[in-house]
Protein backbone atom coordinates (compact mmCIF):
# COMPACT_ATOMS: atom_id res chain seq x y z
CA UNK A 1 0.00 0.00 0.00
CA UNK A 2 1.25 3.39 -1.03
CA UNK A 3 2.05 5.79 1.47
CA UNK A 4 0.22 9.17 1.78
CA UNK A 5 2.07 12.02 1.35
CA UNK A 6 3.13 14.20 4.47
CA UNK A 7 0.81 17.37 4.70
CA UNK A 8 0.61 20.64 5.80
CA UNK A 9 -0.71 19.84 8.71
CA UNK A 10 1.83 17.00 9.71
CA UNK A 11 4.88 19.96 8.46
CA UNK A 12 3.33 22.90 10.93
CA UNK A 13 3.83 20.34 13.40
CA UNK A 14 7.50 19.55 12.48
CA UNK A 15 8.35 23.13 11.91
CA UNK A 16 6.60 24.15 15.54
CA UNK A 17 8.20 21.22 17.55
CA UNK A 18 11.21 21.90 15.47
CA UNK A 19 11.20 25.19 16.97
CA UNK A 20 10.96 23.87 20.75
CA UNK A 21 13.27 21.47 20.34
CA UNK A 22 16.51 23.41 20.25
CA UNK A 23 14.21 25.98 22.56
CA UNK A 24 14.53 23.67 25.45
CA UNK A 25 18.08 22.69 24.15
CA UNK A 26 16.53 19.22 23.21
CA UNK A 27 16.21 18.40 26.60
CA UNK A 28 12.49 18.14 26.12
CA UNK A 29 10.17 17.48 23.06
CA UNK A 30 9.39 13.72 23.23
CA UNK A 31 6.42 12.43 21.19
CA UNK A 32 5.75 8.97 21.97
CA UNK A 33 8.46 6.69 23.87
CA UNK A 34 12.01 7.73 22.08
CA UNK A 35 13.84 10.84 22.98
CA UNK A 36 14.18 13.60 20.51
CA UNK A 37 17.53 15.59 18.94
CA UNK A 38 18.19 18.35 17.43
CA UNK A 39 20.17 16.96 13.73
CA UNK A 40 21.89 19.95 12.08
CA UNK A 41 22.80 18.88 8.67
CA UNK A 42 24.56 21.04 5.33
CA UNK A 43 21.68 21.45 2.55
CA UNK A 44 22.71 19.18 -0.16
CA UNK A 45 21.52 21.71 -3.07
CA UNK A 46 21.95 25.25 -1.19
CA UNK A 47 24.67 24.51 1.74
CA UNK A 48 22.78 26.06 4.05
CA UNK A 49 21.88 24.69 7.70
CA UNK A 50 19.06 22.63 7.61
CA UNK A 51 17.04 21.39 11.11
CA UNK A 52 15.33 18.40 12.14
CA UNK A 53 14.16 16.67 15.47
CA UNK A 54 14.34 13.50 15.42
CA UNK A 55 13.59 10.32 17.76
CA UNK A 56 16.55 8.22 18.84
CA UNK A 57 18.05 5.63 20.49
CA UNK A 58 21.36 4.58 21.76
CA UNK A 59 23.58 2.12 20.20
CA UNK A 60 26.86 2.13 22.67
CA UNK A 61 27.77 5.99 22.85
CA UNK A 62 26.19 6.56 19.50
CA UNK A 63 22.47 8.21 18.46
CA UNK A 64 20.62 6.28 15.98
CA UNK A 65 18.07 8.00 13.89
CA UNK A 66 15.68 6.81 12.31
CA UNK A 67 14.59 8.06 8.26
CA UNK A 68 10.87 6.93 8.11
CA UNK A 69 9.34 10.16 7.22
CA UNK A 70 5.56 9.00 8.56
CA UNK A 71 6.03 6.06 6.03
CA UNK A 72 6.32 8.45 2.87
CA UNK A 73 7.39 6.87 -0.36
CA UNK A 74 10.04 9.11 -0.27
CA UNK A 75 13.45 9.08 1.95
CA UNK A 76 13.61 12.39 4.11
CA UNK A 77 15.44 15.62 3.30
CA UNK A 78 17.53 15.15 5.87
CA UNK A 79 18.89 11.62 4.89
CA UNK A 80 19.91 12.70 1.42
CA UNK A 81 21.68 15.59 3.31
CA UNK A 82 23.49 13.29 5.15
CA UNK A 83 24.40 11.19 2.33
CA UNK A 84 25.84 14.02 0.49
CA UNK A 85 27.55 15.40 3.31
CA UNK A 86 27.91 12.37 6.40
CA UNK A 87 29.57 15.35 9.07
CA UNK A 88 26.99 17.08 11.19
CA UNK A 89 25.70 18.11 14.83
CA UNK A 90 23.32 17.12 17.22
CA UNK A 91 21.38 18.71 19.78
CA UNK A 92 20.48 16.59 22.69
CA UNK A 93 20.38 17.03 26.38
CA UNK A 94 21.81 20.37 25.98
CA UNK A 95 24.56 20.00 24.74
CA UNK A 96 25.58 20.13 20.87
CA UNK A 97 27.94 16.87 19.70
CA UNK A 98 29.79 16.67 16.03
CA UNK A 99 29.26 13.93 14.12
CA UNK A 100 29.54 11.58 11.56
CA UNK A 101 26.25 9.54 9.82
CA UNK A 102 26.53 6.44 8.54
CA UNK A 103 23.67 4.61 7.30
CA UNK A 104 23.39 0.95 8.85
CA UNK A 105 23.06 -2.15 6.39
CA UNK A 106 22.67 -6.07 6.77
CA UNK A 107 22.41 -7.54 10.18
CA UNK A 108 23.52 -4.38 11.63
CA UNK A 109 20.42 -2.27 10.46
CA UNK A 110 18.53 -5.77 11.51
CA UNK A 111 19.57 -5.12 14.72
CA UNK A 112 18.56 -1.55 15.34
CA UNK A 113 15.57 -1.98 13.50
CA UNK A 114 14.42 -4.82 15.84
CA UNK A 115 15.18 -2.24 19.23
CA UNK A 116 13.53 0.55 17.31
CA UNK A 117 10.15 -1.31 16.68
CA UNK A 118 10.28 -3.09 20.17
CA UNK A 119 10.28 0.46 21.86
CA UNK A 120 8.00 2.32 19.09
CA UNK A 121 5.96 -0.48 17.39
CA UNK A 122 4.97 2.74 14.90
CA UNK A 123 7.92 2.23 13.18
CA UNK A 124 6.80 -0.88 12.04
CA UNK A 125 3.54 0.40 10.31
CA UNK A 126 5.54 3.07 8.95
CA UNK A 127 7.60 0.20 6.87
CA UNK A 128 4.17 -1.14 6.05
CA UNK A 129 3.25 2.08 4.38
CA UNK A 130 6.36 2.09 1.95
CA UNK A 131 7.75 -0.16 -0.14
CA UNK A 132 11.30 1.53 -0.01
CA UNK A 133 13.42 0.00 3.35
CA UNK A 134 13.22 3.03 5.77
CA UNK A 135 16.95 3.87 6.73
CA UNK A 136 18.45 3.61 9.82
CA UNK A 137 21.23 5.97 10.34
CA UNK A 138 24.15 6.00 13.09
CA UNK A 139 26.01 8.84 14.40
CA UNK A 140 29.16 8.70 15.69
CA UNK A 141 30.35 11.31 18.20
CA UNK A 142 34.07 12.91 16.52
CA UNK A 143 36.18 15.14 17.96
Amino acid sequence: MAAPPVGTPLRLFWRIHRAFVRLTGARFGRVGPLPVLLLRTKGRSTGLPREVALNYIRDDNNYVVIGSYAGSDRDPEWFKNLKAFPAADILVDGKRIRVRARECLGAKRQLLWERIVERDSAYAKYQKRTTRQIPVVELDAIA
